[in-house]
């Protein structure tokens, strides 16, 4: 007889991950916890991941159903996923958001800004991809790297990238008050298996495209990436749009956690189908009739 599948943990995800706030120490985060894992290890990864697809699904559909001619609904959800080089960002699009009706879904990807966007404030090109009503939204990177990078970098002045945190603040909150939900991802991964997933990509011929020489640079940098990620999470940690540590050595873990994030955020919306506009009765007749 097969082993149920249980798909809930005990805890919800929500708040076994969720940073608390104060200050923050990246070295009492650990990249390999298991944290609200219901399974026994990486063999029941894939067929509790999977087990959340009817009801991810659904869930989305239910959400963009519900923005369909409704010009006053305005819910919509944003998953951040931020972390160092090779912390799989592309594999939680692939894995996780794929698992619901592309249709529904706005994917932005923040690369180094174009000349159109440097002539504007550093979030104006963030406000641009924010997700529209019954949508669902990812950030591959977001308004963070404007903290992280640019700090790290030394790509302004110190003054100026000081103030960005307030400044982000105050942009989430604004985007919670028009309906958006937000979850932000730090996805943690160590030294070590980052260097171990780098060697990877450069021992296969199908994964050379993956490879950046410029991670290694950023690498050579870890330590003040670090330091620049332990304030960006501590000092953009609001009860509106708090962080979710996710640990990000094991795939799969990664993988499973950020599913079921999104589940429990969903479930959190309260939705219910949106009622419809016709005479049901009078339209089944006449398709009997048709």
């Amino acid at each position: 007889m097969a082993k149920a599948i249980t798909i809930t943990p005990k805890t919800p995800l929500s708040k076994v991950l969720r940073l608390p706030p104060g200050p923050v120490s990246l070295e009492d985060l650990d990249p390999r916890a298991r944290h609200g894992y219901p399974g026994e290890g990486k063999d029941d990864a894939p067929a509790l991941t999977e087990a959340l697809e009817p009801e991810l699904s659904a869930l989305q559909e239910q959400l963009y159903a519900n923005s369909a001619g409704d010009d006053d609904f305005t819910k919509r959800i944003l998953l951040v996923l931020q972390g160092m080089d090779t912390s799989g960002k592309g594999g939680v699009i692939r894995h996780v958001v794929g698992m619901v009706e592309p249709q529904g879904v706005q994917l932005a990807s923040f690369k180094t800004p174009t000349a159109e966007e440097r002539a504007h404030h550093y979030l104006w090109r963030i406000e641009k991809a924010v997700p529209g009503p019954g949508r669902i939204g990812v950030f591959d990177r977001s308004h963070y790297e404007d903290v992280l990078i640019v700090r790290v970098e030394n790509l302004v002045p110190v003054s100026e990238w000081g103030s960005r945190y307030d400044e982000i603040n105050d942009f989430e909150a604004r985007l919670v008050a028009d309906g958006v939900t937000i979850v932000k991802c730090f996805l943690n991964i160590s030294f070590e298996e980052q260097k171990a997933r780098l060697a990877e990509r450069l021992s296969r011929p199908d994964k050379y495209w993956k490879f950046n020489p410029g991670d290694v640079d950023a690498r050579r940098k870890w330590p003040a990436y670090q330091e620049a990620y332990r304030d960006a999470l501590e000092r953009c940690n609001t009860e509106h749009a708090p962080w979710f540590v996710i640990p990000s050595d094991r795939k799969w873990y990664r993988n499973w956690a950020i599913a079921q994030l999104l589940r429990e955020h969903l479930i959190g919306l309260d939705l219910s189908w949106p009622e419809a506009a016709f005479d049901v009765a009078e339209q089944k007749a006449r398709v009997a009739a048709s």
